[in-house]
């Protein structure tokens, strides 16, 4: 306690000129090292508030008024007095201990200097101080070592002092301080000077940062440029002057002996300070959540206009040392950059000191957000600017690379190479394109060698394609688009109109009221923007009047059964920030720079343009590169909003809604007691035994909106299919849409994927295989849409899995539970019965309006061509980006999905539309190509009936496991057969070629498993080889083995054993279905047989499950091996701490994204809410990461022959689409198709992947065997298993591997 009172004491002494001095702050920096560590081990308070009260609060002093000053004096000095009288008592009772001077600098008068962040028009007040001489008597009889080093602190101070008031110093000095570093390194503007002059300006600029309180709330500074810029010259050049040659000398002296360090205790807390310097890179989850929050804030802020709110919030969370030390240098040049563009070099100057207070390094942003701020300044000076240019060069950094890797908007660009011609006038940026380095052995020859490679082009002209562009630019910026429904021919009814018009008046009532609500509200946030993390930015990006409509159009796509509160509120933030993206593109006029390289780019592509060399990404980076205008970077710059400020937004929006929208109680039935009810009620309901928030509409609302059978639809824009060819994928954030924002991976918990993607160098044939995806063109088949639509219309059909409309749903019941006569059994089944009827028109309601929406949108696009975006899941597996129409979608949605350029079939392209169609019926699995192609022969009569009379005919097609997709094939055969030529017969028909158990047989390969190769035609054979119907034989062996021992179950399953029982079990297990679900899907099955008992289901599913397990471990005991081996591998993975990730052969990183989901309480109006979150930083899910490696590894291997696939076949002229593992083309190219995909197995499978796999999981997680889990990790990981001896080049000869 003593020992602390010695150095509060010693501070005291520091600042005896403070007191007598209130415009100068100071703060704990002065203390001495060993006196800060010592309160720091105490767990000092933090202090919280807002900047200028944390400036205020965080020294040992509080700012006296100007009059109140000369009367403390005398008190302060009595004060001084005792404490001496103090420290002279305790002197007697402390041992020499070891301890730093804390010495002082005196600044100098403030008429001569302009401060950082202080207006030149505004003089700091002038502050003079006679420092005090006067030492007691009875200190000189002190022995002790304390009597020295305070006599010696006192004597420097007073030198230091006398010589700071004779010393000028340049104002741009001040401002110049970029960083802080062991050298006391100074910024751009700070010319030269000696060692002493350096600490003496390190220090002023610790005065000047805390000299005025105004400087914690900067005002818009835009007359630095105008009015005052002349000013400002003037005085800097009059304050160039030096000091004297003597004075220096004198000051090198002192400034020598302060410099030099007193005790080993001094360095080694040096030491310790700098070794827990905040540093970036290296702040955990907490540290990213903080600066993704921060930067979507300060973002929203100069978005709205509100730089100074962010900018004082920034101050806010630099004065807090708990929020500072998740701060990074690009969170700072977010606000440079905002006060760049008002050529306020004061407040950038400013931000530069709070770098340094930081501990933060500038970057090429910052130092390009400086020159820009200086190219505005029309009188810079061009000294400034080279000291500026001087520094960057000391830091490594060049001006090309400043031009190369930072984001310009505007003029951004001109205004930085504005300042640098101010003093290189002949400079140029030289950029370099940077040429990928190609050394995956798969990918190698494929970009080398292409001397043969044929890139297909469309069949349109570029102003086609052009054409396309501006009306799909057009529908971006609108974010949304508004289509006809296909329920729109129904004939009107009078119900319908009434309904309409009551729809149409409430829609107008409910604008007026929500927007006068809104303007209400957001009037009372204003009032507390300045708080932390207000909402008030983000309700000032749109126009009020996009909120509301947002709000509004919400309300008419809720469905029935209602929304969480959690998903309801996600999905309306998440429309304000795809909103917000594409107004900030169109504010920074990412829209002309995007126009410019569009026009060039459709070149490619066009039928009436040259042919190229290059790929889409290719040639897409070429163009960006010859312009200069960095869309991948600009694109790459947005990370998005934290889940927790979206969910915050659209819960505001919400309670809005829920609050002020209301429906007269008698709209409907004039009888009732009239009065105002909500249209949205906020309920709670129980999920998995938690209580969760729910949003529910009224059912006056729900009866309205059913019996309008509005006549439009409205969509977001990226519901819809593009009206033309996507951007090409060039990196993780830039590709698909032109302006809605879309990331390379579909969202995972966590986001290290998407970041990991970002940095990772190979991506370039996995981002080729997308843009050969995207590029595919389609068109629809209006006379199957038709067809559908007519169903549809007319009560839909189950057989067809045409869902029919509510009309068709069961009631509910009216329960009667107040009737005596009713008893308690048969109130329980009215109950049952209520609830299933309430499922099933749930159920039919969604079914319903998902095939409206399919339908709806391919009628909108009936006479266009589009293209489908993709991007991809974490393990690669590719999937369109439009969510409802695409060809991932069921039969009905597939029927009417045809290829937009359409080639002729050729001698043999008859053939395979006609055995693409017996593939579809689901009949002959089990025979040759040939016997199919026979038997289509055959029914020829069958089909074309088909073709001529769908609905009243034979209706042979409705026999099919996939009835629309026949069909469609049947109208096809029938053009075919009845054309002139059949073999010049266009036709743009995909031909679909599946794996046979595409899991399996990666297994097989892997394993080199000849008998489970041949189960999978990996081996050639006559006729095609069902594994599914070999494990039902092999299962109805041991059944009938324990049927012979009297089981009972085994008896009673006899003659119910087929394919179709096992089958679904079988194509799964070799993703990681368990037992459970294997259970499951047989007992679904076995329910679908109406012979079998029903008593005995749960029992024989349960007996069948663990029939089908053993009988594929017996035919395939490779692929158990290696299944064991990554399971067991990812349980050890996971128990060490860690998540299973690993590289794919064609380059991709894949993490599992399985972790211990953690919760984050939501404050918002309605209530707090429990948003579940995961992240990369927290603890692994032991039990997913094993059982998911397995499936998700061969997923990711399937993926990788898919993507090599799509690029050979992209090489030779084919248009290739796939569906995961069902790959389409056109019949004219299924044998040169079928030919690529067998020559891709094999050269996936000729890699030593699991050697690999092994290698790289050892030296990622066996670098340092820390505890015995991590020896048996290593020990279990170098025990690859043996694979057996299967040819692997039999593949290319397989007949039925693809068919």
């Amino acid at each position: 306690m003593s020992l602390l009172r010695l150095c509060a004491f010693a501070k005291c002494l520091g600042r005896r000129g403070f007191l007598q001095t209130p415009a100068v702050r100071t703060s704990f920096a002065d203390d001495c090292q060993l006196c800060s560590s010592l309160r720091n081990r105490t767990g000092r308070r933090q202090i919280t508030g807002t900047a200028v009260h944390n400036q205020r609060t965080n020294v040992s002093f509080v700012f006296p008024k100007k009059e109140d000053v000369r009367k403390r004096l005398p008190e302060h000095s009595q004060l001084l007095d005792v404490l001496e009288a103090r420290v002279h008592q305790l002197l007697s009772h402390v041992t020499d201990v070891p301890h730093a001077q804390v010495p002082f600098h005196r600044p100098p008068s403030s008429k001569n200097i302009i401060l950082s962040g202080i207006s030149p028009n505004k003089q700091p007040q002038k502050v003079t101080d006679k420092p005090k001489s006067k030492v007691k008597a009875d200190a000189k009889s002190l022995t002790s070592p304390w009597k020295q080093r305070i006599s010696q602190e006192k004597k420097t101070r007073l030198i230091q002092q006398q010589h700071l008031r004779n010393v000028k110093i340049d104002p741009s000095k001040i401002m110049s301080s970029v960083h802080h570093d062991i050298a006391h390194k100074t910024i751009f503007l700070t010319p030269k000077k000696t060692a002493t002059s350096t600490k003496i300006m390190s220090k002023v600029k610790k005065v000047s940062d805390k000299n005025d309180a105004k400087a914690a709330i900067p005002q818009t500074a835009t007359s630095t440029v105008t009015k005052g810029a002349g000013e400002v010259s003037k005085k800097l050049s009059k304050m160039e002057q030096k000091p004297s040659k003597n004075s220096t000398k004198e000051t090198t002296e002192e400034a020598a002996k302060m410099e030099k360090p007193k005790t080993s205790l001094r360095q080694k807390l040096n030491q310790k300070t700098t070794a827990t310097c905040p540093q970036e890179g290296a702040r955990g989850s907490a540290s990213v959540e903080v600066r993704h929050s921060v930067r979507a804030y300060l973002e929203a802020c100069l978005f709205s206009g509100n730089i100074d709110t962010g900018h004082s919030f920034l101050l806010k969370l630099h004065r807090m040392e708990d929020r500072r030390k998740h701060l990074n240098t690009d969170i700072y040049n977010i606000l440079m950059s905002g006060w760049a563009k008002k050529g306020s070099l004061n407040n950038v100057g400013q931000l530069f000191i709070l770098l340094e207070e930081a501990a933060l390094k500038p970057n090429l942003g910052s130092y390009s957000a400086a020159l820009e701020c200086m190219g505005r300044w029309v009188t810079c000076p061009s000294k400034v600017i080279t000291r500026c240019l001087d520094q960057m060069k000391k830091e490594g950094l060049s001006v090309d690379d400043l031009f190369s890797q930072c984001v310009f908007h505007h003029d951004e660009k001109d205004m930085v190479l504005k300042a640098v011609h101010a003093v290189h006038p002949e400079y140029q940026p030289q950029i370099q394109q940077t040429t990928s380095q190609f050394s995956l052995p798969l990918v190698n020859d494929f970009y080398t060698q292409r001397e043969n490679h044929q890139y297909p082009k469309l069949h349109l002209t570029q102003a086609e394609l052009l054409a396309g562009f501006k009306r799909q630019l057009s529908m971006e910026l609108a974010c949304t688009v508004t289509i006809n429904s296909v329920e729109a021919a129904k004939p009107l009814t009078e119900n319908m109109a009434k309904m309409r018009e009551h729809l149409n008046n409430l829609n107008n009532q409910w604008h007026k009221t929500l927007l006068k609500a809104f303007r209400e509200k957001k009037m009372i946030l204003v009032k507390t923007s300045t708080k932390y993390q207000s909402l008030y930015p983000y309700l000032c990006l749109l126009e009020d009047k996009d909120y509301v409509n947002m709000m509004i159009q919400s309300i008419s796509t809720l469905l029935p059964t209602g929304l969480t509160l959690t998903a309801y509120a996600s999905s309306l933030g998440t429309r304000v920030y795809t909103k917000y993206c594409v107004l900030r593109k169109q504010q920074n006029q990412m829209v002309q720079k995007l126009g410019n390289i569009y026009k060039r780019y459709a070149q490619l592509l066009a039928n009436n343009t040259q042919t190229y060399t290059t790929l889409p990404r290719e040639h897409w980076c070429q163009l960006e590169t010859e312009q200069n205008l960095g869309l991948r970077m600009e694109h790459g710059a947005e990370k998005g909003w934290p889940d927790v400020v979206t969910l915050k937004l659209g819960s505001y929006l919400v309670d809005l809604i829920v609050k002020n929208l209301k429906i007269r109680s008698d709209i409907l039935n004039p009888a009732e007691k009239q009065a105002l009810i909500p249209i949205l009620y906020h309920m709670y309901t129980f999920r998995n035994f938690q209580q969760i928030g729910f949003i529910k509409p009224h059912p006056i609302l729900t009866q309205i909106l059913s019996d309008a059978v509005e006549t439009t639809l409205t969509f977001d824009s990226y519901i819809m299919p593009m009206l033309c060819p996507p951007v090409p994928w060039t990196s993780a954030s830039c590709g698909a849409y032109l302006l809605t924002p879309t990331n390379l991976t579909r969202a995972v918990d966590g986001g290290k994927q998407q970041d990991e993607l970002e940095k990772c160098p190979n991506l370039d044939a996995v981002l080729d295989s997308l843009n050969t995806l995207g590029n595919c063109a389609w068109r629809i088949n209006k006379p199957v849409l038709d067809i559908i639509v007519s169903v549809f219309n007319d009560r839909g059909s189950d057989k067809l899995n045409i869902p029919p409309p509510l009309s068709e749903a069961p009631q509910i019941p009216n329960l009667s539970f107040q009737d005596p006569a009713n008893k308690a059994a048969e109130r329980n089944k009215m109950r049952d019965e209520a609830n299933n009827a309430r499922k099933k028109r749930n159920e039919m309601h969604s079914l319903r309006m998902e095939a409206l929406y399919k339908l709806s949108i391919a009628n909108c696009l009936r006479d266009e061509i589009f293209w489908l975006p993709h991007n991809m899941d974490f393990r690669g597996r590719t999937y369109p980006c439009p969510p409802y129409f695409n060809h991932l979608g069921g039969d009905m949605a597939r029927s009417i999905l045809v290829f937009a350029e359409g080639k002729p079939l050729g001698p043999k392209g008859l053939d395979w539309l006609k055995l693409h169609l017996i593939n579809l019926t689901g009949v002959k699995k089990k025979s040759s190509l040939q016997e199919r192609l026979e038997y289509a022969n055959t029914i020829m009569e069958d089909i074309l009936d088909s073709a001529d009379n769908p609905l009243d005919g034979r209706k042979w097609w409705m026999t099919a496991d996939e009835p629309w997709q026949a069909l469609a094939c049947c109208m096809e055969i029938a053009k075919a057969v009845r054309s002139p030529d059949p073999t010049q017969f266009i036709s743009g028909f995909p031909i679909h070629q599946d794996g046979s158990c595409n899991g399996l047989q990666h297994y097989a390969a892997l394993g080199r498993d000849v008998i489970g190769a041949t189960s999978v035609n990996l081996v050639p054979c006559d006729v095609p080889q069902d594994v599914y119907i070999g494990v039902a034989h092999q299962v109805e062996a041991l059944r009938a083995e324990d049927a012979q021992t009297g089981l009972k179950v085994a008896q009673v399953l006899e003659g119910f054993i087929s394919r179709k029982v096992v089958k679904q079990t079988v194509m799964t297990v070799v993703y990681g279905v368990t037992r459970y679900g294997g259970r499951l899907q047989i007992q679904k099955r076995l329910e679908e047989i109406d012979e079998f008992p029903k008593e005995y289901v749960w029992e024989a599913s349960s007996y069948l499950v663990r029939l089908v397990f053993s009988a594929l471990k017996e035919m395939f005991t490779g692929t158990r091996k290696i299944q064991d081996w990554l399971t067991e591998s990812a349980r050890l993975i996971s128990k060490c701490g860690h998540t299973v990730e690993w590289v794919t052969p064609l380059g991709l990183p894949v993490i599992q994204p399985y972790f211990r989901r953690r919760t984050q309480v939501v404050n918002s109006p309605l209530q707090k809410i429990n948003l579940h979150m995961h992240d990369i930083n927290d603890k692994p899910d032991t039990v997913k990461q094993k059982n998911a490696f397995p499936p998700n590894f061969i997923h990711s291997l399937d993926s990788t022959h898919m993507m090599l696939t799509a690029l050979h076949c992209n090489s030779a002229g084919l248009t290739f689409v796939s569906v995961h593992d069902c790959f389409w083309t056109h019949a004219y190219t299924v044998d040169m198709m079928n030919k690529v995909c067998r020559e891709q197995f094999v050269n996936l499978h000729s890699q030593p992947i699991l050697q690999e796999l092994s290698e790289s999981l050892l030296e990622k997680y066996c670098t340092e065997l820390q505890s015995e889990t991590y020896i048996k990790l290593k020990q279990h990981l170098a025990e690859v298993p043996e694979t057996g001896n299967f040819d692997l080049h039999q593949v290319k000869e397989s007949t039925y591997f693809f068919s």
